[in-house]
């Protein structure tokens, strides 16, 4: 009992002073990538080491080093989040080790999960009859989704080269990627044109499903965008479900950035017709802050994700006899699973939603607010940003605008307050503005500003910023 004490008070001292201390640290921390020397601390020995031994080591070689995602200073990819209510929930669930697989073995846990579920599913626009489960991530997600689309749409392997799967360039790399787990990737995979807010073309997707079916091949599959990585597009789900319902194709939404934005009116706004996808992915890591590890996956049709996911085993008869509701385990590829549910349920219950909503909507203002700013420096910007990703790059009146660019990134880096990322857009090196962290509000923003600012007067660059205009 003394020592467990004693190290629950070492662990939560450590996290304790983690916390408070972020205001002074780094979002972004270069060195300590070539530290070979602690190799050797990583490895079991026969023999224990103290803990507070462990978590100076801790502190020094992991939590030191690369992306600090517990910043507000986090504005690039998509930031996480890592709610400290969310990680007690975590705590609880690891103590007591609850199984949340199968009904039988864990009702409450279970109970737990599909209410989460079922509470997104309801945000979504879905009603009765939809299922899904909490996932580790948004890959694990859409790979379920696929493979579900896959199974309720008949597709047999003797059919892929024949079959259509159609998507966008803004489609997350885990679409690809599921694509070829699931088999699909001998289908033919259509990248339908973009418009210039990077949102699918729903008239080029028509035009290319009726070309498909005319040349004999069978289409099948459409995966649409509410809040692409790399810019934030929402696709207009209404049009492409139409679509999709006139030539009967699977529609699966990801909305693994954008879905939780649906708690606020501008995001239900965008992304009216989402309840009409037969299948959505959400990340609550994102949207709900919660701490990595978090996805879900909700499909319109639950018989869809029961005869994906059917299973026989004579050790699992004793769950199939005592089960009042459906287990994750028959609606996921997962059987032993964390209990996702309490990192979940808890923050939301203790701090009810709105402040969630309050944040998401301070997110969406950052960004409109950081491009007007930007602009008003002489920072060439995409459009309005739909959500809480904007985009951005300078060009100076001589040289390689792309290498400038890169410079200026690797400055913001190297400076470390701030951390951003970058893509190519069109042919063209871009910088990424992503606010999602829950810490990251105006303060963050304006540092960001005085950074690009000092860096481009290094360059030599004279700004005469002008006042923002709407």
């Amino acid at each position: 009992m003394a020592d467990r004490n004693q190290l629950v008070k070492a662990v939560t001292s450590y996290a304790d002073d983690f916390l408070n201390g972020l205001p002074g640290r780094k979002a972004y921390e270069a060195s300590g990538y070539g530290a070979e020397e602690a190799d050797a601390a990583l490895v079991p020995e026969e023999s224990g080491t103290d803990i507070h031994a462990l978590l100076e080591f801790l502190g020094q070689r992991v939590d030191g080093p690369g992306l600090n995602p517990a910043s507000g200073g986090h504005l690039g990819y998509i930031p996480g989040g890592g709610l400290p209510a969310a990680a007690l929930g975590d705590y609880l669930a690891a103590v007591t080790n609850r199984y949340a697989g199968v009904f039988f073995a864990g009702p409450g846990a279970v109970r737990m999960e599909n209410a989460m579920v079922h509470w997104a599913g309801g945000l979504v626009g879905y009603e009765k009859g939809f299922g899904g489960s909490l996932a580790s991530g948004g890959s694990m997600a859409n790979l379920t989704a696929i493979a579900t689309a896959r199974n309720a749409m008949g597709i047999k392997g003797r059919q892929l080269e024949q079959s259509v799967v159609y998507s966008s360039q803004q489609a997350h790399h885990s679409v690809p990627k599921a694509l070829r787990l699931t088999g699909l990737g001998e289908c033919v995979l259509r990248q339908v044109p973009l418009d210039d807010r990077f949102r699918m073309d729903p008239a080029a997707l028509r035009q290319q499903v009726q070309a498909d079916k005319e040349a004999g091949l069978h289409p099948f599959l459409v995966v649409a965008n509410a809040g692409s990585t790399d810019t934030g597009a929402v696709d207009p789900l209404g049009s492409i479900a139409d679509i999709a319902a006139e030539q009967g194709l699977w529609l699966h939404v990801d909305a693994a950035y954008g879905g939780f934005f649906l708690l606020t009116g501008h995001g239900r706004r965008i992304m009216q017709g989402i309840h009409r996808a037969d299948s959505v992915v959400l990340d609550p890591h994102k949207g709900l802050f919660l701490p990595y590890g978090t996805g879900m996956v909700l499909v319109k049709d639950i018989n869809h994700l029961l005869r994906a996911n059917r299973y026989e085993a004579n050790y699992m008869q004793d769950a199939r006899e005592q089960s009042l509701e459906h287990s994750p385990a028959e609606l996921s590829p997962e059987l032993s699973k964390h209990f996702r549910g309490l990192r979940m349920w808890l923050p939301l219950k203790l701090h009810g939603l709105a402040p969630f909503r309050a944040c998401l909507e301070e997110k969406l203002w950052l960004a409109r607010y950081f491009r007007l700013r930007a602009q008003a420096m002489g920072f060439e910007t995409g459009p309005d940003p739909e959500l809480s990703v904007t985009y951005f790059r300078f060009v100076p009146h001589g040289g390689d605008a792309d290498a400038f660019n890169q410079t200026l990134l690797q400055g913001v880096q190297r400076d470390g307050r701030i951390f951003l990322s970058s893509t190519v857009l069109n042919g063209k090196f871009v910088l990424r503005f992503a606010a999602l962290a829950f810490r990251t509000h105006r303060h963050e923003v304006e540092v960001l500003l005085d950074v690009l600012r000092s860096l481009l007067k290094a360059q030599g660059m004279e700004i005469q910023e002008r006042a923002p205009t709407a």
